[in-house]
């Protein structure tokens, strides 16, 4: 039986907000080291000895940062991206990605895992993916434990009385408890915290979804019926997947089942839910403090200050998270950053770009970062990579003056084609079709100046595009 990974990249992790947002969440931020959590998910496969195919599950806005992560990693066998059309939770995607490896492989056995997870003892996570195959072989479905340090109140337990054995028949699945009931589940040894990661005979699990729930079943068979390729990617049926139930692979299967096994897993585990577990697992400093970027404190205890840009001076403060960015500064109680979420809320309904992009915006190409914008014009800095090419457009309500600052720019105007160098510019009168693209080696950076009567994003119409978007 060959292993096939599958990695569930779909989350917007909106309690990391500010830093985590929508069009940019927290599996693709560098919270804990020099990469991304994703990045550190997918190096973590690879420490697998026969890691065997790799699979994303990704949503569409996504799927440029999904493959850009994948692509520093060329010792990994990969399959398509799947891309899901909309949400519909974890047993959904899950199903969508065993039928793609029974494709591939009949007998795959899938090893599931969050994009955005972190996992301090990488060697003993691997010893419990060797202990969790053998089990699944014999067509068990395993969920990994993790052996709880603490009584914490913001992950569902897992009840099994593992008794010094490798393994255990799952007894009981519970939602978060409140304190003192995590504390009698802690006392009693016999429950591990909810990791979201599994592993299981791909048809396994199809049969007990099928059992369990043939309304999902149906609806991701039909889905991935219709599927088509598209480059790196593979698209499932829209309709299908949208009619798709939505429900978590712990409601539809686990809890269901009589064959889901627990495997303990105690490798520094954390979910980085929150701002609060995010200071769990950093170093502090005397004062119990998490610092990044540029903070000074005065008086300051227990808090996770974070600065992306400005400096950061506190006093006083004690349990508190302080989060800024170049566009939102958030100040919260650390026991209180579950509630994070409702700020988003608040953003979402005033439809504050906010809690949807960052000043910087990534795209398949580069980034491009708003610096000033008024009634009739914006500013932005726009860097496109080696390679990238912007698609073939036109604008119906805005002209844009291009200043490249550094690298080499090829500009297609109308019927025109030049080479422009750092200092030079052009000017895209309103209605020209023009493209921007980077022949060299070095990153384009440029200063682009928006005029017209209407500045927003939808004022587009492509006529061409490397990344396939409509």
């Amino acid at each position: 039986m060959s292993l096939a990974t599958v990695i569930l990249c779909g989350g917007s992790g909106s309690r990391l907000w500010p830093l985590s947002r929508e069009a940019y969440p927290k599996q693709f931020l560098n919270l804990t080291c020099g990469q991304s959590l994703l990045e550190e998910t997918i190096a973590r496969v690879s420490q697998l000895g026969g890691a065997g195919k790799i699979s994303v599950v990704s949503n569409e806005e996504h799927r440029f940062l999904v493959a850009q992560s994948l692509e520093v990693r060329k010792d990994l066998d990969r399959l398509p991206i799947i891309l899901e059309p909309v949400g519909r939770n974890t047993a959904p995607a899950i199903s969508v990605a065993a039928m793609q490896a029974i494709e591939n492989d009949p007998d795959s056995i899938l090893l599931v895992l969050p994009a955005d997870h972190v996992i301090g003892k990488s060697d003993v996570f691997v010893e419990a993916v060797d202990k969790a195959k053998a089990a699944a072989s014999e067509g068990k479905l395993v969920t990994f434990g993790i052996v709880p340090d603490s009584p914490h109140t913001g992950y569902g337990y897992i009840k099994a009385n593992i008794a010094g054995s490798d393994s255990a028949p799952v007894e009981e699945f519970v939602e978060k408890p409140d304190q003192a009931t995590a504390q009698t589940y802690l006392d009693s040894g016999k429950y591990y915290w909810n990791s979201g990661m599994f592993m299981f005979r791909a048809d396994r699990y199809l049969q007990e979804l099928k059992k369990f729930r043939a309304d999902i079943y149906e609806a991701c068979e039909k889905a991935y019926a219709g599927r088509q390729a598209d480059l790196d990617f593979m698209r499932v049926d829209k309709a299908a997947f949208e009619a798709c139930p939505d429900d978590s692979i712990d409601y539809a299967v686990m809890e269901k089942t009589q064959d889901a096994v627990v495997i303990p897993l105690d490798a520094g585990w954390s979910d980085v839910g929150s701002w609060s577990t995010l200071w769990e697992i950093q170093e502090k400093d005397g004062s119990g403090n998490v610092k990044v970027g540029d903070v000074i404190t005065e008086d300051v205890e227990g808090s996770y200050i974070h600065s992306e840009g400005r400096l950061i001076a506190a006093i006083g403060l004690k349990n508190h998270v302080i989060v800024e960015t170049d566009d939102v500064v958030m100040v919260a109680d650390k026991d209180r950053v579950q509630d994070v979420k409702k700020l988003v809320a608040q953003v979402k309904a005033q439809d504050r770009e906010e809690y949807r992009f960052h000043k910087r915006v990534h795209r398949p190409w580069g980034t491009y970062e708003g610096i000033a914008r008024s009634e009739r014009f914006q500013v932005k800095r726009i860097t496109v990579k080696p390679g990238g090419r912007l698609s073939l457009q036109k604008h119906h309500h805005r002209a844009e003056h291009w200043v490249i600052v550094s690298g080499t720019a090829k500009v297609t105007r109308g019927e025109e084609e030049m080479i422009l160098t750092e200092d030079q510019s052009t000017y895209i009168p309103l209605g020209v079709v023009h493209r921007l693209e980077n022949p060299g080696v070095i990153p384009v950076e440029l200063i682009e100046v928006q005029t017209g009567s209407y500045l927003g994003e939808d004022d587009i119409v492509r006529f061409d595009d490397t990344y396939g978007r409509a």
